[in-house]
């Protein structure tokens, strides 16, 4: 009994010193891929945040190119030890667990690889104001996974990447410059081609306009009571106040150059008609109704 068991301690002791130089060799080389993920991190770092400017797509990237290296670093000296069969059943695990993970948690990856595409082509940043799905506000932090915006009433909305990535958006702050449109009627007694005139004349007075930009007027529809028209002009955006002031100052100048021409924004007008079948005014409707009364 005693004699098997002090062979196989032997055994081991010998298997051990013969693999004592690859042991040694394989943790040499460990040591050497953990030095080089540092560093390799570190200069990709520098690349990313140069090129993107994205702090969390720096760090996650340079997280999964550390990691990948060191993994790397483990396959080699896992293979100097000449434990291939373990390396194997290690890289199917990987692929396995992998798949498995990818079908759990399919929105969240589909979330995580839109965050990678946006940040690369970097559609819109902090401070921007967008425009997504009738969510208007200033973009306020972005994540890899989730975009944080603060709308124009001060609420907090979080949107996952994926939408962001898949649906039309719209950057105010691309341009720096925004259109408003005005829309107003006027009496039907009134000359257009003045009241065209005194409108634009009243859009000049606005400030803070584009240069260059033309002062558009169009007239769009025979209104119930009034002429219709719509005037467009541009203005510089760096806030979504710029925008709002712009369109009070607009309201503001056609209604006084209105007022100093002359000219009338008529109220809504409705025309009653009387009777049975219609087409009276009421002075005949009475009239009818007194007959029948003196009659009877």
């Amino acid at each position: 009994m005693i004699d098997t068991i002090l062979d196989k301690l032997h055994a081991w002791w010998d298997a051990f010193v013969s693999m004592l130089p690859n042991f040694v060799l394989s943790l040499i080389v460990l040591v050497l891929f953990i030095f080089l993920a540092r560093y390799a991190r570190k200069g990709l770092c520098k690349i990313l945040d140069k090129t993107y400017k994205n702090k969390e797509l720096t760090r996650v990237l340079g997280k999964v190119f550390y990691v990948t290296v060191i993994v790397t670093g483990l396959m080699f000296a896992l293979s100097i030890l000449k434990l291939d069969k373990t390396v194997t059943s290690v890289l199917a695990g990987a692929g396995i667990i992998g798949i498995a993970l990818s079908f759990a948690f399919q929105d969240m990856a589909a979330n995580l690889i839109s965050g990678f595409v946006m940040a690369a082509k970097n559609p819109f940043a902090i401070g921007d104001v967008i425009e997504i799905d009738d969510i208007t506000g200033k973009v306020k932090d972005i994540q890899l996974r989730s975009t944080l915006i603060t709308t124009l009433d001060g609420n907090e909305v979080r949107i996952p990447n994926r939408i962001l990535f898949e649906n039309p958006l719209t950057n105010y702050f691309q341009t720096k410059t925004r259109r408003v449109s005005l829309g107003v009627g006027v009496s039907y007694a009134e000359d257009l081609e003045k009241v065209e005139k005194v409108t634009i004349d009243a859009i000049k007075e606005v400030e803070n306009q584009v240069e260059g930009e033309e002062i558009q007027l169009i007239y769009t529809e025979f209104g119930d009571s009034s002429i219709n028209l719509e005037v467009r002009y541009w203005v510089h955006f760096n806030s979504n106040f710029d925008f709002l002031k712009a369109t009070s100052d607009g309201i503001k100048a056609i209604k006084r150059k209105y007022d100093e021409e002359g000219i009338l924004i008529p109220f809504p007008i409705r025309t009653l008609d009387f009777g049975i079948k219609g087409g009276k005014a009421l002075e005949q409707s009475l009239e009818a109704s007194n007959g029948h009364k003196k009659e009877a």
